[in-house]
């Protein structure tokens, strides 16, 4: 259940009627969209961007009564084609986490997963109140990557984003919602102020501005499900296979850490 010490952050990805074979799971259709933001309007939810939900917890500032914060991962074309209108006619804010090296344009490096917005899309969102964070340049798992990649993948993503819209993104969010002590750190050192991970939970400010948690809304996610998830309600029992499923895979994520550490000891007494 929602507490006034707890917030609910969405995340969304690919807003698609026809989504590619890979990002179908992760994508959810415009009607669903729609209704799911039908949900939030009629039962009082305030859409807050990541950046002023940081904002408030760090200076103590109340939030309004029932915060939400919507959030978009990767840089989908859907969000631009399908969910801003359905945004701008609530009124909704929202932020997008933008991976820089798969947005259409000069610094595509190829990999994404479906049809992506180009840089005048992502303008246009900003123009319109969303704010544009981070995801990195190409998307990779960073707490897998060395600390030169994973600084430029940090680096590289802001100072493009920067570039491109006149302003220092201060929000990011974990490609597939991994991190680590390592990563978090990077993460702050280069002038991001908070950051999203995934988890399955309800936010709170316990969890500190650089591992605050979010909901998966999915292709199956269905509009009454979704309505008792923002409410915070059977939070653990919707996602309940896949907390044990994403335990599983952090024993072997971190013995594979693990692996390298020892391997590079040995490499480096040859």
């Amino acid at each position: 259940m929602t507490t006034p010490c707890t917030v609910p952050i969405l995340m969304y990805h690919a807003i698609a009627h026809a989504p590619s074979p890979a990002a179908l799971d992760l994508s959810v259709t415009p009607q669903a969209f729609a209704e799911q933001m039908a949900v939030l309007d009629d039962r009082g939810f305030t859409p807050l961007t990541t950046a002023e939900l940081g904002a408030a917890w760090r200076g103590g500032r109340p939030l309004p009564e029932r915060p939400v914060l919507i959030t978009f991962d990767d840089g989908y074309e859907g969000v631009h084609r399908h969910a801003l209108p359905v945004l701008s006619g609530y009124g909704f804010t929202a932020t997008l986490f933008v991976s820089t090296g798969w947005l259409r344009g000069p610094y595509d490096t190829g990999g994404a997963l479906d049809t992506m917005l180009d840089w005048d899309q992502t303008r246009e969102l900003a123009a319109a109140g969303l704010e544009i964070g981070g995801h990195s340049h190409t998307h990779p798992q960073l707490d897998q990557v060395s600390d030169d990649r994973l600084w430029s993948e940090v680096t590289r993503c802001k100072h493009l984003v920067a570039d491109e819209l006149g302003a220092p993104p201060v929000s990011f969010a974990y490609p597939y919602g991994h991190s680590s002590r390592r990563v978090r750190r990077a993460v702050r050192g280069a002038g991001f102020r908070q950051s999203l991970a995934v988890n399955n939970a309800l936010a709170g400010r316990c969890q500190g501005p650089y591992a605050l948690t979010r909901l998966t809304v999915r292709r199956d996610t269905a509009t009454e499900e979704f309505a008792r998830l923002v409410e915070g309600r059977a939070v653990g029992r919707y996602f309940a296979r896949e907390r044990a499923l994403t335990k599983g895979y952090a024993v072997v994520r971190r013995a594979r850490q693990a692996a390298k550490a020892v391997g590079k000891v040995h490499g480096s007494r040859v």
